[in-house]
């Protein structure tokens, strides 16, 4: 028998979430360097060179590599052998592990989780309750796997039960190109195949814990029908040139990630869910003899990558720019704001579309501001603001005709694409909506230089802050015009590398 002590379970939880709140998998970092390396598309090269750039920001400030710092989710293989010293239930020690790590002094990480999700939505101040799936195996020891996913590329998690005759490959390569740039990649596909919808699920979100390796994979040859699909889906997936960001590039997934279960015969469960560009896992195992704590890895393992926006790039005034100026501004044309700006997302939205129903007067003015779509992580030390970077820009569009007609509002900052209403709008109104990289949050936290809450203070990471920032950089994504870059761009490489592989093809025979 093992004996595994309360606190040596819990310590190893919290000490794992801080580890990956701002160290990345350093597979995943090279293979992102890999894709850096390669990659022809110029947008999409730049948002790996920030990517790149923050994590090593992350690894060397010991801040969040993103300013959602995730719902957690635990897999916990409990041998048989096992004996507890403890008062708690396993899930209590989990749950106290998260609540230590989510409130640590010196790297707070943001409280994302809201209790009576149908309802009230309270946030629950410290992230719990994680996500918890428990086996019990045979074994004297408690094997983890741990991991903080990011709402953005979770909402994109897609579902479905196929006939058992249908094609994995042609519903996976419909269906990514539904789920648009919001998941932030380059970033990993999580199949699950088989047993039940709900065995799916878990079998996808479990193969996320795996370590990338489908170049070695590639150089062996598959061995099995797993493996000739995971080769197969990513070529194809890559194929759509979808790219970095949702910019238009090579490189749209790095790996493809499957596991599968028996199924009932007239069955054909299949789950996928992305992983983002702030994959966030590690592993550790319990065998009685203390915390199994994580080992710093070294920062010469982080390549070397410079970045600036270059000559090209435009340099905005916030606080004097025109409707003229910005008139001026081209689908994937790269700024750098400087000035002040306000931010608010799904509950300042919804909060000032209720009071100008009412006809009530807004606690701030919106007339010519950009707004940012974030939530922010609080600040520690001498921080002006925490990882500050954007979410999801869609699920402000059903709010964007309403601010842009009834505010003045000029202009948005968030992550991805715009969907149809929102363009729609933003060419009526001579609007435009710019993007920050996804990814990339304890970059853009550094060009803040003051921040203060000015509205919905009650809101939390929700709240309306005014944002003083300096060279802070985005990418023209839709532009007065409502020309989409995230539209152009991948119809643009999709088409570059259809070619290409005809050529190669003709070259071949």
């Amino acid at each position: 028998m093992t004996l595994i002590r309360q606190d040596d379970f819990i310590d190893s939880v919290a000490d794992a979430l801080q580890f990956i709140s701002y160290y990345h998998p350093l597979d995943f970092i090279q293979a992102v360097h890999e894709a850096y390396e390669r990659e022809e598309s110029q947008a999409a090269k730049d948002s790996m060179a920030q990517i790149l750039l923050n994590s090593r920001m992350c690894a060397e400030g010991q801040r969040p590599i993103c300013q959602d710092t995730g719902i957690v989710t635990v897999f916990l293989k409990v041998g048989m052998d096992v004996q507890w010293d403890a008062d708690m239930t396993v899930n209590e020690m989990v749950n106290e592990g998260v609540r230590r790590a989510y409130t640590h002094p010196d790297n707070v990480l943001r409280a994302s989780i809201l209790a009576d999700p149908a309802g009230a939505r309270r946030n629950t101040k410290d992230n719990t309750p994680a996500v918890i799936h428990t086996e019990i195996v045979a074994g004297n020891t408690v094997d983890v796997q741990v991991a903080a996913k990011g709402g953005g590329s979770e909402n994109k998690s897609k579902m479905v039960m196929l006939n058992p005759s249908d094609s994995i490959v042609d519903w996976v390569v419909n269906t990514v190109p539904t789920m648009g740039a919001g998941w932030c990649p380059p970033g990993m596909l999580g199949l699950g195949i088989g047993g039940t919808a709900e065995k799916a699920a878990v079998l996808a979100k479990e193969s996320l814990m795996d370590p990338i390796d489908i170049h070695e994979l590639r150089q062996r040859g598959p061995q099995n029908r797993v493996e000739e699909l995971r080769l197969e889906i990513m070529d194809k997936v890559n194929a759509l040139g979808i790219g970095s960001q949702g910019l238009g590039g090579l490189t749209t997934v790095l790996d493809v990630k499957i596991k599968d279960y028996p199924t009932h015969a007239a069955s054909l469960p299949v789950c996928m869910i992305p992983n983002c560009a702030a994959t966030r896992h590690t592993h550790f195992e319990l065998d009685g003899s203390g915390p199994a704590l994580q080992k710093a890895p070294q920062l010469d393992q982080w390549p070397e990558i410079t970045w600036d926006a270059g000559p090209t790039a435009r340099k905005v005034n916030l606080d004097t720019v025109t409707r003229e100026e910005m008139a001026d501004w081209q689908p994937g044309d790269t700024l750098l704001l400087s000035g002040k700006m306000l931010t608010g997302r799904d509950a300042a939205h919804k909060r000032m579309i209720d009071m100008m129903a009412k006809g009530e007067e807004l606690p701030v003015s919106l007339r010519d501001r950009f707004i940012y779509y974030v939530g922010p992580v609080d600040p520690v030390r001498d921080e002006v603001m925490g990882p500050a970077g954007p979410t999801t820009s869609t699920r402000m569009d059903k709010f964007t005709h309403t601010m842009l007609d009834q505010t003045g509002l000029m202009g948005m900052i968030g992550k991805a694409e715009r969907g149809p209403v929102a363009i729609e709008a933003i060419k009526e109104f001579k609007a435009s909506y710019l993007m920050a990289v996804g990814g990339a949050a304890y970059l853009v936290a550094k060009a803040i230089k003051q921040a203060e809450v000015v509205a919905f203070p009650e809101l939390g990471m929700e709240a309306i802050y005014e944002f003083d920032v300096e060279d802070m950089p985005v990418t023209v994504a839709v532009d007065v015009n409502g020309t989409s870059v995230h539209q152009t761009g991948p119809a643009f490489w999709q088409k570059k590398i259809a070619e290409a592989a005809k050529v190669q093809e003709v070259e071949v025979k």
